[in-house]
């Protein structure tokens, strides 16, 4: 009986936890994932507690659980369920388009003027006349699409095409090979430690950092 009584309490918690942060809006948590954002307060208090409790530790210990177990749910189920998605994690707002901004979604948002503009120029915009479109996102971050004329050029607008490139690849780190790497690049430890020598470096010991472009190319940090 006192088992269920944890298990139920747990749930109530949970529950009362995600109507608090929905109240608070989806800023006080960053990139997290409102379920996220609580699971990890509330298991990191419990784990706390857990960690003090000495008569009865079963009892935090059924509580983590219990969350793990809620979150695991809760995960599965926004990952299947579009509409479950949107009533735990919330949905993007529109703060501001085509010059116009929106007070209501503001409010929706639960976020005011001042830290709006604060977001703008995070993002690297000091000119509201440069934002074509805001959009508050449901992981509290400020999405910027700006107006034709301000965003940067690219190379299709000069009618250039440049090759494809790749991600480097760490061949190098902290002063060990990384032999697996190397063998993905079709490479090995001789050519590598030919490459070392002819740029000064006698062995991999004096290398921080060595990454290896898709021309096979060694950059040494």
């Amino acid at each position: 009986m006192e088992i269920l009584k944890v298990v139920l309490t747990s749930v109530l918690s949970a529950a009362a936890l995600f109507v608090i942060a929905k109240a608070m809006g989806h800023k006080q948590m960053s990139q997290l994932d409102f379920f996220d954002y609580i699971a990890g307060i509330t298991i990191g208090s419990i784990a706390a507690e857990l960690a003090t409790e000495l008569e009865s530790p079963m009892k935090p210990l059924i509580a983590m659980i219990v969350y793990g177990v809620i979150t695991a749910i809760l995960t599965c189920l926004t990952s299947k369920a579009p509409r479950m998605r949107k009533i735990i994690n919330g949905t993007p707002t529109i703060i501001m388009n085509d010059g116009k901004l929106y007070r209501k979604n503001m409010k929706k948002a639960k976020i005011d003027l001042s830290e709006f503009m604060v977001m703008c120029r995070q993002e690297g915009y000091f000119n509201l006349s440069d934002i074509q479109t805001a959009i508050f996102e449901y992981n509290g971050r400020l999405t910027v699409l700006p107006k034709s004329v301000k965003r940067p050029v690219n190379p299709s607008d000069m009618g250039l095409t440049p090759e494809i490139e790749h991600i480097n690849t760490e061949v190098i780190m902290d002063g060990r090979i990384l032999g697996e790497n190397l063998m993905r690049l079709g490479l090995d430890t001789d050519w590598l430690n030919t490459e070392l020598k002819s740029l000064g470096y006698k062995n991999a010991k004096e290398v921080f950092l060595g990454v290896c472009d898709d021309k096979n190319n060694l950059k040494i940090f």
